[in-house]
């Protein structure tokens, strides 16, 4: 999942152990975006959600300036997740969030919207103190104890576990155990019994959780005994981490020689493969895209549009006005890699700038590609030699074919503002329910 940024603290409770201190930083902080920025006002033309009884869910970022709870629209949505808490240093246990007086508008308006209202708790730099906060018994229940009086007070109707990742490092200063992830199943049988009226969730990778070897665990069963669903978070397979472009979020990859790091049917195949079924598994989708920085005559060739290309690590692009370039340290105290920027752009800032038109098709004087083999839409913009992987109607639709087809329990987008107009969750909306 995307970063988090946390400033408010809503409450400390002791732990048992004290976990080393590691500052807790904003990783980037959004200054608001362009007034000229697209939302998604209640009201607009919508696909019902959660026909069949399918999920239809997405994350609410809170950090953005420009993007509340009154521009959320509700209606494509069964399920909509308040992104984020996390647990925090030395000592206790804090539920940190970035406006205390939104928690309480969310849910409201969520439940007012017929939308169950969720929280979710980690994130990529949210997820430092997770293994010391479920590493005892007594930890373990201090912790449940306070996410559940939490999320019962604010009226939200489940928690959501977005550790990254129980076994395995993340943001690079993580707390690890090998034990992480047996404690993390004991955890959620303490808190499912502390709260049998709560829906429990988890944000997990393509992979499943490791076992006290490192290695991917062949069994994960006890997990389906008590989570309702998972998300699997299939997005960031390739970025500007990665030494070529390619598909953000590939459906498939079977077809890709040599670029095969993940897809949605490797994802779903080894977590049910581990005993993990396929009806309680929702499929994660972005509403975003990683660019990149490619010249022209690598980019193109005569009228065909490449992928898999090398680009310049020296020169990542901007991206867009959420996720601007990191000037500071991290949260872990690493300086920013490279120029900083992320090359991050959302569905609505592809619109903005100009590489789609208002209805999500490629603008012209654009190059494009759809990729068959991953599902994935690329547009190329000659002028500034800037490459974008990212999601559009047609690859959400083949998603969405692809839950009602495989029999997977729904959909969690990251995040409800990157959308444009609907677009992007109407689409999926209507493949999920066999429609398109």
């Amino acid at each position: 999942m995307k970063l988090s940024t946390a400033c408010s603290l809503l409450m400390a409770l002791p732990l048992a152990l004290a976990a080393p201190t590691c500052s807790l930083k904003h990783t980037s902080a959004a200054p608001p975006s362009p007034s000229s920025t697209p939302t998604n006002p209640p009201g607009n033309t919508t696909t019902g959600a959660g026909t069949n009884g399918k999920i239809s869910m997405a994350w609410f970022a809170d950090w953005h300036p420009d993007y509340s709870v009154s521009n959320v629209s509700w209606t494509p949505y069964t399920h909509m997740a308040f992104f984020t808490a996390q647990p925090s240093s030395a000592g206790t246990v804090e539920l940190i969030i970035s406006d205390p007086s939104m928690v309480d508008q969310f849910t409201s308006t969520a439940l007012a919207n017929n939308v169950k209202p969720v929280l979710t708790v980690g994130g990529w730099d949210g997820s430092i103190y997770w293994s010391s906060s479920v590493a005892t018994a007594t930890n373990r229940s201090t912790w449940a104890t306070s996410l559940v009086q939490y999320a019962n007070a604010h009226g939200f109707s489940g928690l959501d576990f977005d550790w990254e990742y129980p076994g395995k490092q993340g943001i690079g200063c993580n707390i690890i155990s090998p034990q992480d992830s047996v404690n993390f199943q004991y955890f959620l049988q303490e808190i499912r019994q502390q709260a049998p009226n709560l829906t429990l969730s988890a944000a997990v990778s393509i992979f499943p959780f490791v076992d006290d070897t490192g290695s991917a665990s062949t069994d994960v069963s006890p997990f389906a005994s008590v989570l309702d669903w998972i998300e699997i978070m299939n997005y960031d397979v390739f970025g500007t981490f990665s030494t070529v472009d390619g598909p953000n979020a590939p459906l498939n990859d079977t077809c890709a020689s040599g670029n095969q790091l993940g897809s949605a049917v490797s994802a779903v195949a080894a977590w049910t493969n581990a005993g993990f079924p396929a009806n309680k598994i929702v499929l994660g989708v972005p509403a975003y895209g990683h660019s990149y920085t490619v010249p022209t005559s690598t980019a193109v060739s005569g009228s065909t549009l490449n992928i898999y290309t090398a680009f310049d690590k020296t020169n990542i692009p901007i991206g867009d006005s959420w996720d601007p370039p990191a000037t500071t340290p991290d949260i872990c105290g690493n300086a920013p890699v490279g120029n900083g920027n992320s090359g991050v752009y959302n569905f609505w800032a592809l619109i903005q700038d100009g590489f789609l038109n208002q209805d999500g098709s490629v603008a012209s004087g654009m190059n494009s590609l759809f990729d068959q083999c991953s599902q994935t839409p690329f547009v190329y913009n000659p002028s500034s030699q800037i490459m974008v992987s990212y999601d559009d109607a047609q690859s959400f639709t083949a998603k969405g074919q692809y839950i009602d087809q495989a029999g997977l329990l729904g959909f969690a987008m990251y995040e409800a503002g990157g959308d444009y107009n609907n677009i992007l969750v109407n689409a999926i909306n209507k493949a999920m329910a066999g429609s398109s």
